[in-house]
């Protein structure tokens, strides 16, 4: 074997050997690590902010949108409704993304004009009334939360299909309600899983 080929063969050795070693102390090491103490501080968003329903089994995550529709897509009454999703064929983590379209493009124009007029027609208001968020998917496509704008205007129809009074569920939605992210970032939200689950809980 000759002097550059011993050489060769040495680096070689070495670059593995450090592969092995950085792939055990940042890939499997530092991962536990981290997950061992985000599960101690934060154990509920370390196994992914998960809700139950009020028989105990897990229904979905707080960080993940889902519809609330029946099995031919139609809305269901008696559910607050979330904003659209690009995602897939809706909220599919596996495929998280927007529409990428412009704000000009045919195609999404054409689309927030279908969805508002069929959020008008489900809430009985005009299509003028009915909120941005109500019509337009976020970036992620998984977005849990609606505007309050939009949670307020479902009120009328979800206490109406649950037999609740307006005031009820009303007092609902506010305690639903989150602040600005570190009282000055965003807008206040509503999440609606929560906010359903919260129903289902109290007329239960």
């Amino acid at each position: 074997m000759t002097t550059s080929t011993r050489t060769a063969a040495r680096t070689m050795g070495v670059a593995v050997r450090a592969m092995v070693v950085l792939t055990l102390v940042l890939g499997v090491g530092y991962t536990a690590v981290v997950t061992g103490v985000a599960r101690l501080v934060a154990p509920a968003q370390a196994d992914g902010s998960l809700l139950t329903g009020p028989d105990g089994t897990v229904v979905g995550s707080a960080l993940v949108g889902q519809a609330f529709t029946d099995a031919d897509g139609a809305p269901l009454v008696r559910y607050f409704q979330p904003r659209p999703s690009a995602a897939g064929d809706g909220y599919d983590a596996g495929a998280s993304s927007g529409s990428n379209l412009g704000p000009e493009n045919p195609d999404l124009v054409a689309a927030i004009e279908e969805r508002r007029a069929q959020v008008a027609a489900l809430e009985g208001v005009e299509p003028a009334d009915v909120p941005a968020d109500a019509v337009t998917a976020s970036g992620s496509g998984l977005d849990p939360h609606i505007s309050p704008a939009y949670a307020a205007l479902q009120v009328a129809r979800v206490a109406d299909a649950r037999g609740l009074p307006d005031v009820e569920v009303e007092a609902l939605v506010a305690r639903h309600t989150g602040d600005r992210g570190l009282g000055f970032v965003g807008e206040p939200t509503v999440n609606v899983l929560r906010l359903n689950l919260a129903l289902d809980s109290q007329e239960g």
